[in-house]
Formats: structure tokens, C-alpha cells, sequence
């Protein structure tokens, strides 16, 4: 985490120096910028309200940590944070818990309403409730494990199907030898789709946090 962190403060310490950028920029110019303005476009998409705007740096922030954080897993012999259970849900639960929190600053006690849709008959009142406030509650563990579900199981199927390719390519054989040539394109296709994922799924953690966040500051169900 730290050195991905540190990669991260690296890139736009280059970017941002003497003042900002160039006029005509440059490959890691171009990539920050890319990022800066897809996620801001994000935020003007997903959040509603003259708010958006505080919140940007901390979106931004979290959207650019988990995309480094995966794309350094793609690198061989490095190690993914984002594919460990407890990481990944320690990172969830502090955010849901900012949000709750930035829900009731911003509304008061009359955040509680997002546990009961409008128009309920009040005999079913109470049911819905408690079932809103279980959906409501497992916001948290579900965007732990979907983060740490799509990267470890890419990751693990890579890893055997590439040992198998190597053991099969070690044999004295030359049956083997051409049958190691299969696994090892598929694991080259795997390759790039676990780099599509690693990419998507820092979006699709991003975007639901900005649902969850205008959730918080507009009420909507």
C-alpha cells in the first residue's frame, strides 16, 4: 500500500511541478489528466445537489489508490493489495461509515428516512425497516467482496493455469512441450482481460460510492 502510494505521489509530483503542467503535455501528463477528468465527470454525473464538488478530492483519491493498487498486481512478483479480504473491507467500512456520517451532517435525524420508503402502510412499517437497514448495512461488506472477489479469483485462475503451461513446457516430451503451448495463450488472454478488470473495477467501486454518497445527500431510495 505504501508503495503504492508512493507511486501514486510520484506521477503527479512530476506532473504538478514548478506550478502544473505543460502547455503541450506529455505521455504521464496526459494519463493524470485523463484520469482527473474522468472522475470528475463522474462525480457531475452520480451526485446531485451545489455539493458535488467537496466530495471530488476524496473520489478522486480513492478511484486513483484502487487503480494503482490493481494495475501493480499485474506486474509479476508484485503483490495485490486489493485481493485480500481484510483490506478491502477495512477500506468499505471507512467509507460507509464517512458517508453515514456525511448523511446525518447534511440532514440531521431526518437521515433515518432512508430506511423507510414513502407512502408505506404503517403496518408494514416495521418489516421494511429492519429489511432496509440490513440492505442498508451489507452496502459495506458487499463493496469489500466484490472488489476482493474479482481480483483474487483472476488472479489465482492466472496463477494455476500458468504453473500448469510451465510444468507442461519442463517435461522431456515434445507432446507435452506443444500441449504447454495451449495453456500459455490462454493465460496471455487471461492477461488482458485481468488487466480490463483491474481497470473496470476501480470504476464500478468508484461510481457505487457516488451512489451511495448522493444516497446520503439527497435522500433518494
Amino acid at each position: 500500500m505504501l508503495l503504492t502510494l508512493s507511486l501514486v505521489l510520484l506521477v503527479f509530483h512530476f506532473v504538478t511541478k514548478k506550478g502544473g503542467g505543460k502547455s503541450v503535455p506529455n505521455a504521464w501528463q496526459s494519463l493524470v489528466e485523463l484520469i482527473y477528468d474522468f472522475v470528475l465527470n463522474l462525480v457531475n454525473e452520480q451526485i446531485g445537489g451545489n455539493v458535488k464538488q467537496v466530495f471530488f478530492p476524496c473520489i478522486f483519491v480513492i478511484f486513483t489508490f484502487l487503480l494503482f493498487c490493481n494495475l501493480q498486481g499485474m506486474i509479476p512478483y508484485s503483490f495485490t493489495v486489493t485481493s485480500h479480504f481484510l483490506i478491502t473491507l477495512g477500506l468499505s467500512f471507512s467509507i460507509f461509515i464517512g458517508i453515514t456520517i456525511v448523511g446525518f451532517q447534511r440532514n440531521g435525524l431526518h437521515y433515518l428516512s432512508i430506511l423507510l420508503p414513502a407512502g408505506v402502510p404503517l403496518p408494514l412499517a416495521p418489516f421494511l425497516v429492519l429489511l432496509e437497514l440490513i440492505s442498508y448495512s451489507f452496502r459495506a461488506l458487499s463493496l469489500g467482496i466484490r472488489l476482493f472477489a474479482n481480483m483474487m479469483a483472476g488472479h489465482s485462475l492466472v496463477k494455476i493455469l500458468s504453473g500448469f503451461a510451465w510444468t507442461m513446457l519442463c517435461m522431456n516430451d515434445l507432446l507435452y512441450f506443444i500441449g504447454g503451448l495451449g495453456p500459455i495463450f490462454i493465460v496471455i488472454a487471461l492477461t488482458g482481460l485481468e488487466l480490463g478488470v483491474a481497470i473496470s473495477q476501480a470504476y464500478v467501486s468508484t461510481i457505487l460510492i457516488c451512489i451511495y454518497l448522493n444516497d446520503a445527500i439527497n435522500l433518494h431510495q
